[in-house]
């Protein structure tokens, strides 16, 4: 389709119901929306990408304690996208600009043009690249629990899209060992043979804390804490004194589960002078355009690698596509390709 050419409707994923277990297929809905022209100073953005992410599993729980708004029944979902403007009523978008925006889960976003942020496609080698969850990893590895040259350390659930990115960071910034958990042999062979961490193991193959030991013998200075539970426990055992924790999730109890309330070993806490750092992933424009600058370089250098996986399928392979998500068949950013 060209830029000329507007449907007289759009697909979109909307919310059936609140799952009180696991979701499943019955709890979306694909439904149509009427799409026209838009109004003053409004845009027709055909969305081409969007990134899925566990969080909405927390947003689809009518009491969730994350300051987001939740999904309504009834009503399209959203999540992060970037496409392509189509129409403009606007001075202050073309036709032709890339955008990255959150009225996902749909086919074609309109709009007011100020909800629409625009990005430079020669920025970075692909529009999805826009979509990393970078900024979160550059956050909680830098701004929060500050790695050092020297440091060791270790990021829990290493291959999700924060994670994947959380060690990169790690690494460039002058950490002496980076290491990472993870549920398979294949995801390890992936975080040490495809992005550069020194060590992995696989959670399911025994204590947490005794595989800890065993990979960093001298303690960690930096945890980077996706997981909750266990995981945070062991890496509390054995963390060195003045060890900076940056709390990025708990999946071990997203999915209906209590695993990721760990219990917290308090004189371990203190005794060990620890600094226990949990962080929202609000991010400013600023700091976005940050990180896509630095991701720019750091790409054409060879620096880094994006891990991500490609769903294709558009809009009506999201739905499935998220609940692989929270199965974790998945490494990396998990990318939908909607046009």
């Amino acid at each position: 389709m060209t830029l000329d050419q507007l449907p007289a409707t759009s697909r979109e994923v909307r919310l059936a119901s609140y799952p009180t277990g696991d979701v499943t297929l019955d709890h979306f809905e694909l439904a149509e929306s009427a799409l026209s022209e838009p109004g003053e100073g409004q845009v027709v953005v055909r969305n081409d990408w969007m990134a899925l992410g566990s969080v909405a599993r927390d947003q689809m729980n009518p009491d969730t304690k994350l300051p987001i708004p939740v999904f309504q029944p009834g009503i399209a979902m959203w999540g992060r996208t970037v496409g392509t403007v189509v129409r403009s009523n606007s001075p202050d978008l073309g036709v032709g600009d890339l955008v990255e925006h959150f009225s996902g889960w749909r086919e074609y976003a309109v709009g007011a043009a100020h909800d629409f942020s625009k990005r430079d496609r020669n920025l970075l080698p692909g529009p999805e690249f826009f979509l990393s969850q970078g900024p979160t990893a550059w956050h909680g590895m830098v701004g929060t629990a500050d790695v050092r040259e020297g440091d060791v350390v270790f990021v829990s659930g290493a291959t999700n899209g924060v994670g994947a990115l959380a060690g990169q960071i790690a690494r460039l910034r002058g950490a002496k060992r980076v290491i990472g958990s993870t549920g398979s042999k294949e995801k390890i062979d992936f975080l040490v043979d495809e992005l550069g961490f020194d060590a992995a193991f696989d959670y399911h193959d025994g204590p947490v804390a005794e595989q800890l030991v065993a990979l960093a013998p001298d303690g960690l200075d930096v945890v980077f804490d996706n997981v909750g539970g266990e995981q945070f426990e062991a890496a509390v055992r054995v963390a060195s004194r003045g060890a900076r924790f940056a709390l990025c999730g708990a999946l071990a109890g997203q999915h209906g589960g209590d695993g990721g309330s760990p219990r917290l070993p308090l004189m371990s806490v203190i005794t060990k002078d620890l600094t226990l750092r949990g962080f929202a992933t609000l991010h400013t424009p600023d700091q976005i355009e940050h990180w896509n600058a630095r991701f720019g370089e750091w790409l054409r250098e060879d620096r880094v690698v994006f891990p991500h996986t490609v769903v294709e399928g558009g809009v009506p392979a999201l739905p499935e596509a998220f609940i692989a998500l929270l199965e974790r068949r998945y490494s990396g950013t998990v990318l939908v390709r909607l046009s």
